[in-house]
Order: structure tokens, then C-alpha cells, then sequence
């Protein structure tokens, strides 16, 4: 079993913030953060899909194509992505396209797929892989059962209005 130390705790918790903010301003439930390599919060960002209208206004795409402009090849292999739900194939793909550094995420995509059948809602309409099938090299860490729960919460509520 994979142990979260303090800072990714921290990190994660963050995620859940923010996807709760995603939450009450009418968007889908999601939250990522960027952190350095020496522990420094680079961006952060929350999902934007429903309020846009754009279905690619993901806050882990949005991070790659920040980290691809603002940070030097190193420092994306050597930072982090803490994130409340595992990427999505898009969003995957972008992230080995940049370079970026390990993946750090609450619930995972198997997670969120039996959420949204429970609900009896539509499947996506993309096909849900692990992380790891599109980017076969990753360093994946995930899901944590205590923060997935909470993630799960946020999901229900949003589906549930």
C-alpha cells in the first residue's frame, strides 16, 4: 500500500478544495495542483467545463500546457501533479507530452465510472484508462481511500442538483 507523507497529504487536500470550489460555482467536481520539485506551488487550478461550455477546460490540461510554456524540460520531469481525480486520457496524454514529473491523485478513474453507474448516469463519452496505459512510464500514485470518499461526496452532490 502506497503511504501519502505530509506534503502530499497537504497537496491533495488542496485538490479537494479547489474541486469543491469547482463545485459550488456550478462545474464538475475537480482540483489539481502543480508543485516544484523543492515543494513550491507552482499553479492550481479547478475544473471550468460546465461554466465555459468547453468540455476540455480540464485544470490537469491546463496545467501541462502551463508547465510546457513556463518551465524548463528538468523542472517538469521533477515536479509533481497532485490531482482529485485521475487524469483522463486527454488529459494523460498532455501530461507525457510535457514531461511532467510523478501524478499524485485521490479517486481513480475506475472510481469515478462506478460513481457516475451508480447515479445512473450516461457513461463519458471517452473511454476511462488508468494513467498509465497512455503513458506506460508514469510514477502513478493512487487512489487514497479517505480522500476518494470525500471526492465521491462532491460528485454526488453534483449530480444530485
Amino acid at each position: 500500500m502506497i503511504m501519502l507523507n505530509d506534503e502530499d497529504l497537504e497537496h491533495l487536500n488542496r485538490c479537494v478544495e479547489l474541486a469543491t470550489e469547482a463545485l459550488h460555482a456550478g462545474d464538475e467536481p475537480f482540483g489539481s495542483v502543480l508543485v516544484s520539485a523543492d515543494g513550491v506551488v507552482l499553479l492550481e487550478d479547478r475544473n471550468h467545463v460546465v461554466t465555459s461550455g468547453d468540455r476540455t477546460r480540464h485544470p490537469e490540461l491546463r496545467i501541462a500546457l502551463w508547465a510546457a510554456e513556463n518551465l524548463s524540460a528538468e523542472d517538469r520531469a521533477e515536479a509533481t501533479v497532485y490531482t482529485s481525480g485521475e487524469h483522463c486520457p486527454m488529459c494523460a496524454a498532455a501530461h507525457g507530452w510535457a514531461g511532467l514529473g510523478r501524478i499524485v491523485y485521490a479517486s481513480s478513474s475506475e472510481q469515478l465510472v462506478f460513481w457516475l453507474k451508480d447515479l445512473d448516469l450516461p457513461a463519458s463519452p471517452v473511454q476511462p484508462l488508468p494513467i498509465q496505459d497512455i503513458v506506460p512510464n508514469q510514477i502513478v500514485e493512487g487512489p487514497f481511500p479517505d480522500l476518494a470518499e470525500k471526492v465521491r461526496e462532491l460528485h454526488y452532490r453534483f449530480h444530485s442538483t
